[in-house]
């Protein structure tokens, strides 16, 4: 048998910031993977030093001391085994995006990155310099090229570390997971390695943060772009990557962990996502609104498979409006889930709050400002709840909802992160079938009777949206595709509903600036994806149009 490298993979859950903590878990890893995994090299995710986005605590000048000191004992603390870690390093007076090798106690060599991504979630021009020379270390006699996420997205970084002798690409990475990404980088690293006949192995960062969830996923292809192996995704861990090195440089097959259907991939991102907000943050666990609904029922279930159902709280707050299978359906959803229960009725305080309003009111016939009241009750009373408790309000409206303002701010928006955000209602539904073959616990009633806000008499959500089958897709096309009026109009669906629906999405922008965090699963997500101004005469020709004033469910 010919000699082979030994490369560990080290796919870890780091927190932003704690650079010493970071630190720490690198260390500890780094000897598991020299003494159990008898690993020739260990490799950490990019930035892994600072977390990934550390945004603009990259502008503090403190962040680069603490990553020299990390770095420091890194080399104290570390022998017989090789490090390849990403961190920020300042050189030249310049900020650089740096993954470096770390060898018998020294920094044997550094690169920069060469690719900065500035779009979508990504700002790294705002605080990095590119790089401009390859890196090419030598690994157990292989020549090896190390390149940073980006850089084998573009053409160049790559072909220039093979012109400079490498034979094998490590890529450290940090990148976010959207529905279907898991295949699309895939695509992209293999016809990279096809098109420079060179292996390529693929490490990415794990966990939650903020609105970001990193799937792991990493994977190995050889030179023909055909995958050799692949992590779990999710998955926190070290996996060891066998590469033959006798002659020819080529990656020996190891496992491959299957591909998750996209209901699986989405429902473990929010789940994981939730998880690392709540214990991230540090707080006791979570409290939600359940209110027999289908997105209450689904992000009931989250929260329980993200922390366990002794940290989660469901409060049921019915008023006059509230239907009997409503309160049936949630009450057997938390039982079944074994979560701790409230009921706590809400029309003795929505009649005080009409009495005290009884002489700004007169005259005046309800509408929604009624509805909203009793939405900002329900908001207080988890907020009051989660004081008391430093459990976090979870809220629970969907993507669809988000988009065109069917939402009371400081009533249903209330809250601490928003699990279900960035998912369409259409979705919503397909997860939750998902989360009950798992294990049945959401009522089969709450899939098949008609959305409502139960805030009226006898109230659907089609009373006030079009059919979220016909919704979402329009949504998805003026949202994440960035498609005209006429664009979508020309696809096949009705104009007047089109133009309607639009309308919706300009006017709200206001109200999703203020809604909270949540996890991202679509290619465009609302916040850190989609930045648009809250005063804004875009899209004035249809503010004119019937119904095109006041705010979609009110404000």
């Amino acid at each position: 048998m010919g000699s082979r490298l030994r490369i560990v993979l080290g796919q870890l859950n780091l927190l932003v910031g704690d650079v010493p903590g970071n630190a720490a878990k690198i260390i500890s890893n780094a000897l598991r993977a020299r003494d159990e995994l008898k690993a020739h090299v260990v490799v950490f995710p990019e930035l892994a030093l600072t977390g990934y986005p550390p945004e603009d605590l990259l502008l503090r000048p403190d962040l680069t001391v603490r990553v020299e000191l990390a770095l420091g004992e890194m080399l104290r603390e570390i022998s017989g085994i090789d490090v390849i870690v990403g961190y920020p390093k300042r050189q030249y007076g310049k900020l650089f995006n740096a993954a470096s090798l770390l060898r018998d106690g020294k920094v044997a060599a550094t690169y920069f990155k060469h690719r900065l991504p500035n779009y979508g979630v990504f700002d790294e021009k705002r605080y990095f310099v590119e790089g401009t020379n390859p890196c090419v270390i030598d690994l157990q006699g292989v020549p090896t090229g190390i390149t940073l996420c980006e850089d084998v997205w573009e053409q160049g970084p790559v072909e220039q570390a093979q012109n400079a002798g490498a034979k094998l690409m490590i890529n450290l990475n940090a990148s976010p997971f959207h529905k279907n990404k898991g295949k699309e980088r895939f695509d992209v690293v293999a016809r990279r390695a096809r098109a420079n006949g060179v292996p390529i192995v693929y490490l990415n960062l794990v966990g939650g943060q903020d609105e970001l969830v990193f799937d792991g996923d990493s994977f190995v292809v050889d030179g023909r772009g055909e995958m050799t192996q692949r992590t779990p995704a999710f998955v926190e861990g070290l996996y060891l990557v066998e590469v033959d090195a006798d002659g020819q440089v080529t990656p020996i097959t190891g496992p491959i962990m299957p591909e998750l259907s996209e209901e699986e991939s989405v429902y473990t991102a929010l789940v994981l996502g939730v998880r690392d907000y709540i214990g991230k943050n540090g707080f006791a666990g979570a409290v939600i609104g359940l209110s027999g609904g289908i997105d209450s029922a689904l992000t009931l279930c989250l929260a329980v498979d993200a922390i366990g159902a002794s940290r989660v709280e469901a409060v049921m707050m019915p008023s006059q409006y509230t239907a009997a299978m409503s309160l049936e359906d949630a009450r057997f959803q938390a039982t079944t889930l074994g979560v701790k229960y409230s009921f706590i009725p809400i029309d003795p305080m929505f009649e005080s709050f009409l009495g005290a309003l009884k002489e700004e009111f007169k005259g005046m016939e309800p509408d929604t400002t009624e509805e909203n009241i009793q939405a900002r009750i329900r908001g207080t009373l988890l907020m009051a709840i989660s004081n008391k408790t430093r459990k976090m309000v979870l809220t629970t409206g969907n993507k669809s909802e988000m988009s065109v303002g069917y939402a009371t701010l400081y009533g249903d928006m209330a809250g601490g992160f928003a699990a279900i955000k960035d998912v369409p209602k259409t979705l919503v539904y397909r997860l939750a079938e998902y989360r009950n073959k798992i294990k049945p616990v959401i009522p089969r009633r709450v899939f098949e009777r008609p959305p409502s806000a139960e805030l009226a008499p006898d109230q659907q959500d089609t009373d006030s949206l079009p059919p979220y089958s016909v919704l979402d897709p329009i949504l998805e096309r003026y949202v994440e595709l960035d498609q005209s009026t006429d664009d979508i109009i020309a696809a096949g669906f009705d104009e007047a509903i089109v133009r309607r629906v639009l309308r919706m999405v300009e006017r709200n922008e206001y109200k999703r600036r203020q809604a909270a965090p949540g996890v991202r699963i679509t290619p465009r997500a609302f916040g850190r994806d989609r930045r648009y101004p809250i005063t804004s005469g875009y899209g004035a020709e249809t503010k004119n149009e019937p119904g095109g004033n006041g705010p979609a469910g009110g404000i």
